[in-house]
């Protein structure tokens, strides 16, 4: 085996252990996205409900208006 061909093993392994670890960080991207969601979608309620306390400031309508708006970002 010659030096260049040496060196093109080197960067195909190189290369594939990249890959490997990108594989790895969808894998575990993925197993988190439902906790992330539900985290997320129980954030966005209680902001929402946060919201609905602001009655005082803004009428009726404008505070379920902007609280409607708030829950539908839920995922």
């Amino acid at each position: 085996m010659t030096e260049e061909d040496e060196a093109f093993e080197r960067i195909e392994h190189a290369q594939g252990w990249r890959k490997r670890q990108i594989a790895d960080k969808v894998v575990l991207t993925r197993e988190l996205d439902p906790y992330r969601a539900r985290v997320r979608n129980e954030t966005i309620e209680e902001v929402a409900r946060a919201v609905e306390k602001f009655s005082s400031s803004f009428g009726p309508d404008t505070v379920s208006s902007f609280a409607i708006y708030i829950r539908g970002m839920k995922r």
